[in-house]
């Protein structure tokens, strides 16, 4: 396996406040509301492990025959406005999960509809998201997007690769960012990324037909569905290989990696987002259980302080 020989350290309290800073720059400051993917549904259900996943993970949710959780699907964009269908700010759609251990006790899935991420550590993030802000449309060419990008092709490819815009959250599939070690109990470890498929499969519409459709199809469609039938996601493991990049999210394994079935995700309820135990949901990337680790990713250190950051911003405000 590729190590690195990063120590995971706590991201600086400047860093994090600098990138919710810039992200208000870029969106908007919505007092509540998350500074990304701050329109979005939660639904409710339970998770069913998938016979052999014990092989994988100690991790109690794959030892119990269900647990309860909490989904949330959302737009990308920081604007609780954004339309669904929106061909650029609304995508990558958001899947989070969060498995309920016991009171209190929770482990979580967070997972886009893009595989990889835009840039490798924080503060090439942060450093991403100011020439973004500094690039509107009477910016100067070279706009600093346009500078940044020039030196950063790992962005420009996750920028420029196709983001259809899906019928259906529950059409969509998900990808988690950052390699974790899985381990079981045996002691046994191996690396591994959280993708999510639909049952049903992958649905996506042309750019005409999404055109065509309301801004808030997607909540509206979701509704629809839970109402007539359960909706299944499937949660799999792609499994890395020796050499396979550990550290660094911009990196994509190939897609011939075995991916191991995890368990299957049973939403049945659309949960009204402004219940209080719905409001207040921080959602976090570091699983905090047995059997689940973080690797070095230097990502997870810097999305869970900002997630922590500007969850209690919302709360404050009184969250959505």
């Amino acid at each position: 396996m590729a190590h690195s020989s990063e120590t995971k350290s706590a991201p600086s309290e400047t860093l994090i406040r600098e990138l919710l800073e810039t992200f208000d720059a870029v969106f908007g400051l919505h007092p509540g509301f998350r500074p990304v993917h701050a329109k979005g549904v939660m639904c409710s259900g339970a998770f069913t492990p998938a016979t052999g996943a014990t092989a994988l993970t100690r991790a109690p949710h794959i030892e119990r025959p269900s647990t309860p959780v909490s989904v949330r699907f959302s737009d990308f964009a920081g604007v609780p406005t954004i339309p669904d269908n929106d061909p650029g700010a609304a995508g990558p759609r958001g899947m989070a999960i969060r498995f309920q251990l016991a009171e209190h006790v929770h482990t979580d899935i967070i997972a886009h509809s893009e595989n990889g991420f835009p840039t490798r550590t924080g503060e090439e993030f942060l450093e991403f998201i100011r020439a973004l802000a500094a690039s509107g449309p009477n910016a100067a060419k070279p706009t600093p997007l346009d500078s940044f990008l020039a030196t950063h092709p790992e962005t420009r490819r996750f920028l420029e690769a196709p983001k259809p815009i899906p019928t259906s959250f529950a059409r969509e599939s998900y990808f988690g960012v950052s390699a974790l070690r899985f381990t079981n109990q045996a002691g046994a470890s191996r690396y591994g990324r959280f993708r999510i498929h639909p049952q049903d499969g992958n649905e996506y519409l042309s750019a005409a037909a999404a055109a065509k459709m309301s801004a808030n199809f997607l909540a509206d469609e979701l509704s629809q569905r839970l109402a007539a039938q359960p909706v299944r996601m499937r949660v799999v493991v792609q499994m890395a290989a020796d050499g396979d990049e550990l550290s660094d999210s911009t990196v994509v394994w190939p897609d011939d990696r075995p991916q191991i079935e995890f368990g299957t995700v049973t939403l049945t309820t659309r949960v009204n987002d402004a219940e209080p135990d719905m409001r207040k949901i921080i959602f976090d990337p570091i699983p905090r259980v047995d059997g689940i680790d973080p690797s070095d990713d230097p990502l997870f250190e810097v999305r869970a302080a900002l997630y922590l950051l500007s969850g209690r911003r919302r709360r404050a405000a009184g969250a959505h």
